[in-house]
């Protein structure tokens, strides 16, 4: 009888510890803080090896605020990405959204962040990146919310890596949420695109704008997150005749001040 007892008790453990959460909804406040605190929470880190300092995943303890927020930092690794892994989630059925605030630390070059999936919480080479990446420039904390499609894979996963091939760029993860498409809100972000549109000309050697005000700044980014050009409009347009075949990202700061992101082709 005792051993029958025991057994019932060992599969029940083994049955909650690989249990999958539906939603998420992560303040990370409950976390304990500093940079040698993961995995906790079902929460874990993939970081590259090597270098002094090394790459760390830290909870971040803001006094002032009495908040806390998830900080990838590079260490002295250049160009190589860090990895913040969720808990097990039920495989996604496309009926979902993620939502998160993301930032460059103050004292960081820009960092561009990805939200994706993968199906083994230790090997990214299963990561498959949802929406565009996103190129953070500025210190304030932005919303980004992306659909999250059907898939097989149950870990939402966090990709960061340096914009600009520098070491010790870090980026502030915060407020995620995973949950029904119908509760998310549109980002100011997006309402701001509308008012900055642009497109590739003819013979692929400029970018061609329609806006009522000029951009204060434009920063173009390559696939591998390099930027490849900087600069304002001359005339409504950007020159890209020096850039190579392929996918770039763009980041335009408005004449307001905020900040649109997107992307084009160069052909």
């Amino acid at each position: 009888m005792k051993l029958r007892l025991l057994i019932g008790t060992l599969m029940f453990s083994a049955i909650t510890a690989n249990a999958q959460v539906a939603t998420l909804n992560e303040t990370f406040n409950n976390f304990t803080a500093g940079n040698t605190t993961f995995p906790q929470n079902g929460w874990s880190a993939v970081l590259p090896s090597g270098g002094t300092p090394p790459a760390m995943m830290i909870v971040f303890n803001d006094t002032a605020t009495s908040n806390q927020y998830i900080q990838s930092y590079s260490g002295s690794n250049v160009s190589t990405a860090q990895y913040l892994v969720s808990p097990q989630i039920v495989s996604p059925t496309g009926n979902k959204s993620i939502s998160f605030k993301a930032r460059k630390n103050s004292a960081s070059a820009p960092v561009m962040v990805q939200v994706g999936l993968a199906s083994s919480p230790t090997d990214m080479t299963t990561f498959v990146g949802i929406g565009n990446p996103t190129m953070l420039t500025t210190d304030t904390f932005q919303t980004i919310t992306v659909s999250v499609p059907s898939s097989s894979s149950s870990y939402l996963v966090f990709r960061t890596i340096s914009g600009v091939a520098a070491p010790h760029t870090a980026v502030d993860i915060d407020d995620v949420k995973y949950d029904f498409t119908t509760t998310l809100a549109v980002s100011d972000a997006a309402k701001s695109k509308a008012e900055v549109q642009f497109v590739v000309n003819s013979d692929n050697t400029a970018l061609q704008f329609i806006t009522k005000k000029d951009p204060k700044n434009i920063q173009i980014y390559s696939a591998g997150a390099q930027k490849v050009a900087e600069g304002k409009l001359s005339d409504r347009s950007f020159d890209i005749s020096a850039l190579q075949t392929g996918v770039y990202y763009i980041v335009i700061e408005t004449a307001e001040g905020s900040v649109v992101q997107s992307k084009f082709i160069k052909k």
